[in-house]
């Protein structure tokens, strides 16, 4: 499934027990902090979190972004 999110925020630390997640920047800045670095998006490029891997994506302003994940999976994550 192919998601469009436009976000701007905080999200809350979580990982995907099951399935990997990929963000795609559109417009904007996204930030994923992981456990232990933090990796910054600009428009037209992506990344690929692995299942099971703590994450928090956070958009200091207005992001566009798509985001590709299995049909079943829960947005939210395993929350932390």
């Amino acid at each position: 499934m192919v998601r469009l999110g436009v976000v701007e925020g905080e999200y809350h630390w979580h990982r995907h027990a099951d399935d990997d997640e990929f963000f795609y920047v559109i417009e904007g800045e996204l930030f994923i902090d992981l456990e232990e670095r933090t990796v910054q998006l600009h428009p037209r490029q992506a990344l690929v979190i692995p299942k099971g891997v703590l994450h928090r994506p956070r958009a200091p302003k207005r992001t566009v972004m798509l985001m590709v994940e299995k049909t079943g999976i829960v947005p939210t994550g395993d929350k932390e």
